[in-house]
């Protein structure tokens, strides 16, 4: 099991624990034919934060581009589907559920924007989790910058994953 500090005992992997790095310190996607498919599960929150009067907005689907929040959640279910075109090194997951949810609380002028993936494969979801996040979170934004353009998105975090060889993990808030 890898511990960060030696060998991973995965093929090709590095005694420093770099695996995505081969002998010469070139970038290789990671091989991970051999592990078993599992149920996989991560989620991700993005934090946006503007005016309490922008929020109110947002919450009451009263922008001049529209509702801002049934587009917010389609950008984050394409996002998720997207991501190994647009990460590195990414695998392509065999995604079987993405969920965004959006809360809006209008008097602290706050969004939080949740992504749950699902997957049934060899190597998890985070990244699609994540990747859902970050890219619903910028398309608020561009909804909202007519109104404001100070908004900002304060945090993306990986709230918790479940499934693989590492098991469960939640951050700890």
């Amino acid at each position: 099991m890898p511990d960060g500090t030696g060998d991973t005992g995965r093929p090709g992997s590095r005694p420093d624990g770099l695996t995505h790095l081969d002998e010469d310190g070139h970038a290789h996607m990671v091989e991970v034919g051999a592990k078993p498919i599992t149920a996989r599960t991560a989620v991700a929150r993005a934090t946006v934060v503007m005016a309490p009067a922008t929020a109110a907005r947002v919450a009451g689907g009263d922008l001049p581009k529209g509702d801002a929040l049934p587009l917010v959640r389609l950008a984050g279910i394409q996002a998720a589907k997207l991501t190994p075109q647009l990460i590195p090194l990414c695998h392509q997951v065999a995604v079987t559920s993405v969920e965004v949810t959006v809360d809006v609380d209008a008097g602290a002028g706050r969004v939080d924007i949740v992504a749950t993936a699902r997957a049934r494969d060899r190597t998890g979801v985070e990244m699609e989790a994540m990747t859902a996040a970050s890219v619903a979170s910028l398309a608020l934004y561009d909804m909202v910058k007519a109104v404001q353009r100070d908004v900002r998105v304060t945090e993306v975090v990986l709230v918790s994953k479940s499934g693989g060889r590492s098991g469960d993990w939640h951050a700890d808030e």
